[in-house]
């Protein structure tokens, strides 16, 4: 039998098993008003975990959050145990972390290529590898390699897109609504990937729009309510909960 979801207002990781990474008990926004009330979001290693919601919830904030986009005024985040909360989200690459925006996160003018290439700023060693390893992902870059970025379509750019941010070899790959705008067949061919990805023991912490099928792949769910927790379970105890399925789901 499933377990029902769990509502709570903050999520509790067992004394012992830290997260790989956690945003917690997070209060904060843009400016005088806060967005994040108390959330809490993390994600282990090598699994994938969703944060979903209506509209306005805070989800890409929480996102945003985590990888140090806006100051907290309370909570913490922490990476592989060590406390990251006042580190600049640079700092925060440097540490392991990649961040995929929803929009403006391609280099367009540039070729598929050079955009790789570009993910790799930070690195000094040899890249080719790691580039073969993208195009093993996403075949369909190999093919458009010197192609400009600008003239693929909505769902190549964002294989583009995740590409360049794995290139940093990334602990933890960070998606904001990686399928917003490409067609059923594009976002389960984008999710398929995904949990290629974190078959590979990379984190993948990732904000959607298309809950249901977000999390389908899910080990665990976030549904966030005017930027607090309503529910927190996996994936799969999220979708079988009549109450989430009611109000968040359509049925």
């Amino acid at each position: 039998m499933v377990p029902e979801a769990t509502q709570e207002q903050h999520p509790v990781t067992p004394a012992g098993t830290a997260p790989f990474l956690i945003g917690d008990r997070m209060t904060g926004g843009y400016g005088a008003a806060d967005i994040l009330h108390d959330c809490t979001v993390a994600v282990e290693k090598g699994e994938i975990a969703v944060i979903v919601g209506p509209n306005g919830a805070g989800k890409s904030t929480a996102m945003k959050a985590v990888f140090g986009m806006l100051n907290l005024r309370s909570g913490a985040v922490r990476l592989d145990g060590e406390d990251i909360t006042t580190l600049s989200p640079q700092d925060r690459v440097a540490k392991g972390m990649a961040f995929v925006p929803q929009t403006s996160n391609i280099f367009t003018s540039m070729t598929v290529e050079e955009n790789l290439e570009m993910g790799a700023f930070l690195r000094r060693d040899d890249i080719r590898g790691t580039m073969e390893q993208i195009y093993d992902l996403f075949p369909i870059l190999r093919d458009k390699r010197r192609q400009a970025a600008g003239e693929l379509s909505g769902g190549q750019r964002q294989q583009v897109a995740v590409g360049r941010a794995l290139m940093t070899q990334p602990k933890v790959l960070m998606l904001d609504e990686p399928t917003a705008g490409v067609s059923p067949i594009v976002m389960d061919e984008l999710f398929d990937r995904i949990i290629e990805v974190a078959r590979t023991g990379i984190s993948i912490l990732m904000v959607e729009q298309n809950a249901r099928q977000a999390l389908e792949i899910a080990d665990k769910g976030y549904v966030l309510v005017q930027g607090a927790n309503a529910y927190t379970n996996t994936g799969r105890a999220l979708l079988a909960d009549p109450e989430v399925r009611r109000t968040f789901l359509g049925g």
